[in-house]
């Protein structure tokens, strides 16, 4: 019987198939053209109601690779949720292709999404969870140290955005310590933390969030973070700057890390703010590798969606 899965959150993967779904990534970067399940070519809708590069040049290429056809839908032009209703759209996508991948606000949105849909719905970034991009980020990890159970990851900034959220699941999930160095007022929301705390206390992990970026990062073998202002938030430009001042990941902080420690950036980032040009630039960062395995990670995560659509 065929089993209709979506990717909305990080934790809708369990700990076996999260490593499932790395090492069928792995296996794509190394031979990118042997897994064509899209051939036909069937078609994946890639809609986005936000600015875009990565998310939209890796699910395009990833898809072609996939032996598919990457269409794009502006979300804005569409005017998914206000000129059509969520669930009138779900329908008529559902129609035309084999899988949903959306960019969008809300969580809610793409809930709603998904349950109208008939395809597999992926989560390529809300305002709640960014979970393509941490597993990219995990294949990224597993690439320079070799393993993730017991990875000491440290995050520092915004503890409340998208990226705090995923790597707090997607890091449980993988067995990894994960330490989110937030100032107060910007921390992750209590119900999120429990969420992943019950997570790692099924697999060895385990969650710790402070408001010190100097515990956050001690011995860390990987430091993370992300913005401090994120889209729609532009406003908040000022107070945050001010609010995350110590958060920066700077020379300073990453004497704290492990001698080992690489540096990991989701993009786009701003220089002289949450990371000094000089750590974003240098040998301890792995972002390049990060953004291109956007598209390995996506291209096996769309994959295993569309096997268990397949009851496969």
């Amino acid at each position: 019987m065929n089993a209709l899965r979506h990717f909305l959150a990080d934790d809708d993967l369990t700990p076996a198939e999260q490593t499932a779904v790395l090492a069928l990534a792995a296996e794509m970067k190394a031979d990118p053209f042997k897994h064509r399940p899209f051939e036909g070519p069937r078609s994946v809708a890639i809609l986005s109601d936000k600015a875009t590069l990565r998310t939209q040049l890796s699910f395009h290429a990833g898809v072609a690779e996939l032996g598919g056809n990457p269409m794009f839908v502006d979300g804005r032009l569409a005017g998914i949720g206000t000129r059509e209703s969520i669930a009138d759209s779900a329908k008529v996508l559902s129609g035309h292709v084999s899988a949903i991948v959306w960019r969008t606000g809300a969580q809610q949105r793409i809930e709603e999404m998904a349950a109208q849909a008939t395809v597999p719905v992926v989560n390529a970034l809300t305002d709640e969870f960014h979970p393509c991009q941490v597993l990219a980020d995990l294949q990224t990890i597993t690439e320079h140290k070799g393993f993730l159970h017991g990875i000491r990851f440290g995050y520092v900034g915004d503890g409340a955005n998208n990226m705090a959220n995923s790597y707090l699941l997607g890091g449980a999930l993988a067995g990894m310590h994960v330490r989110i160095g937030a100032p107060e007022g910007y921390q992750p929301d209590p119900a999120m933390v429990a969420r992943a705390e019950t997570i790692a206390a099924k697999v060895g992990g385990s969650v710790l969030i402070t408001d010190s970026p100097l515990e956050a990062v001690r011995s860390a073998d990987v430091v993370a973070t992300d913005t401090w202002v994120s889209m729609g938030l532009e406003e908040e430009n000022e107070a945050r700057t001010v609010a995350f001042g110590a958060y920066q990941v700077n020379a300073d902080l990453i004497d704290h890390a492990d001698a080992e420690a690489i540096v990991m950036h989701c993009l786009p980032a701003y220089r002289g703010k949450e990371i000094m040009a000089e750590i974003l630039d240098g040998p301890r960062a792995v972002i390049w590798d990060e953004a291109e395995n956007r598209r390995h990670a996506q291209k096996a995560i769309l994959t295993f969606l569309d096997r268990a659509a397949r009851g496969e």
